[in-house]
């Protein structure tokens, strides 16, 4: 007996992608893929079976696309096609001279996930052996085979939001590492000194007193008084006002028997002062990149909006956008959560159920910043705290710590599309699910 039901909306959405790839990719229209490198370009030109009409090797940076253009709009014409519709993957930076000068010629742009031509190798002849035109080739047989996308044009204020939050990203890893090098040193040349402070490297104080000096030495030779006083006149371009004379005392006991290896202490200590150094740079840029990333949420007029999701900064929010630009751009909340890789990844077949993740598919950068978003929601947000101790906590099927926060990262995915795209304040009723639908009374 078989049962007959309505298109899914996925079987809908996946329909209309299609429809929009095919206005694009045209049956009239021959495939133009190129297979990006440094200083040489394969373009192959083919049909909709991807039988070859034509290969050439180029040579130049991407900005050779309007020769090969030039020689593949007569390939084209040559076998009974109108026009020509561009592929390629996209490598590095280098797909947007592409996007640029085939648009402004009117010629469409469509890139290929580098995953699937890494896969099409094998099934194109049965061997794992890469060519740049074997590459092209198999560019423009997924072309055909629709398996592309329309890639997206970051513009205005966007754009200057996804450089500084990859500028911010950058940063984050600099401060990061220079922070535990620092702190690899000091336990290698004075590990005393790390027992000053219950959290030296997060204590203002302690990292004013290194910036002094890292030397055990130099600061037994200052005295206490000397040594005090130039904590004090630092302490300004740090940011700080007081001292905490205790953990001073501390630092200077320490330094009398710092412990250590004795052969590496001075080399060591002299370069615990450049990862200082680092650090305290790395922490000065990204406070200028993130007021810079605030100040074009407040251009966009976001900042007010994000910030009514009780816990979510706006530098978190920032962060967020900064990954995949304006979020009208996709379908739906859910279809933005996949682009994050945030959507359960279903494991099952007939009777066989196995055990569902995310699928980790997407922009892990997004992932990343929406991670780390719901660290800080999860403290001061009533309704993700509830929300957490219910997933952690139910009787059926209880969630571990990193699940519940990784489900609580995409309903705060969720919530922040609606807040973006729809221009409305959070509501706790709303996010807590204890709203009540009032049904219209017939007339």
């Amino acid at each position: 007996m078989s049962h007959v039901r309505a298109l899914t909306r996925g079987d809908r959405r996946r329909n209309e992608r299609l429809t929009r790839l095919r206005s694009i990719v045209r049956r009239e229209f021959a495939v133009v893929a190129v297979d990006l490198a440094l200083a040489k370009q394969a373009a192959v030109v083919a049909d909709h079976d991807s039988r070859v009409l034509g290969r050439r090797m180029f040579s130049g940076d991407a900005w050779v696309i309007d020769d090969i253009l030039d020689w593949a709009g007569p390939v084209a014409a040559k076998a009974g096609f109108a026009g020509v519709v561009l592929g390629c993957e996209p490598t590095g930076h280098r797909w947007k001279p592409l996007l640029d000068r085939a648009r402004a010629r009117g010629v469409e742009l469509v890139c290929v996930n580098p995953m699937l031509v890494h896969r099409g190798r094998e099934e194109e002849d049965f061997t794992r052996d890469r060519s740049d035109f074997k590459d092209a080739t198999i560019i423009a047989k997924r072309v055909a085979e629709l398996r592309c996308y329309v890639p997206y044009v970051l513009e205005g204020h966007w754009c200057r939001l996804r450089h500084l939050g990859a500028r911010r990203a950058d940063q984050l890893v600099a401060a990061g590492s220079a922070r535990q090098r620092l702190r690899d040193l000091l336990e290698c040349a004075w590990p005393a000194v790390l027992s000053t402070a219950s959290k030296p490297l997060d204590t203002l104080t302690w990292r004013v007193a290194m910036a002094v000096s890292t030397d055990p030495a130099r600061i037994m030779a200052m005295g206490f008084d000397a040594f005090a006083a130039a904590v004090r006149d630092e302490l300004p371009r740090w940011g700080g006002s007081r001292r905490n004379l205790r953990i001073l005392r501390a630092i200077f006991d320490a330094a009398r028997t710092p412990g250590g290896v004795a052969t590496e202490q001075a080399a060591a200590c002299e370069r615990a002062a450049y990862a200082l150094d680092d650090w305290h740079h790395a922490l000065g840029q990204l406070a200028d990149v993130e007021a810079r990333m605030i100040e074009v949420l407040d251009t966009l007029e976001l900042s007010t909006l994000v910030t009514t999701i009780t816990g979510l900064s706006v530098v978190g929010a920032a962060a967020i956008l900064a990954e995949t630009g304006d979020p009208a751009r996709f379908d739906c909340a859910r279809t933005w959560v996949k682009h994050a890789g945030l959507c359960p990844r279903a494991n099952e077949s007939g009777n066989f159920h196995g055990i569902t993740t995310v699928s980790r598919r997407g922009r892990p950068g997004l992932r990343t910043a929406a991670w780390r978003a719901i660290w800080g929601a999860l403290t001061h947000n009533p309704v993700y705290t509830a929300r957490y101790t219910h997933l952690t906590t139910r009787e059926t099927n209880p969630l571990r710590p990193g699940q519940a926060r990784t489900a609580l990262a995409a309903a705060l995915l969720r919530q922040l599309f609606v807040v973006v795209t729809r221009r409305v304040a959070w509501d706790p009723a709303v996010a807590a699910g204890t709203t009540k639908e009032v049904a219209p009374q017939a007339a």
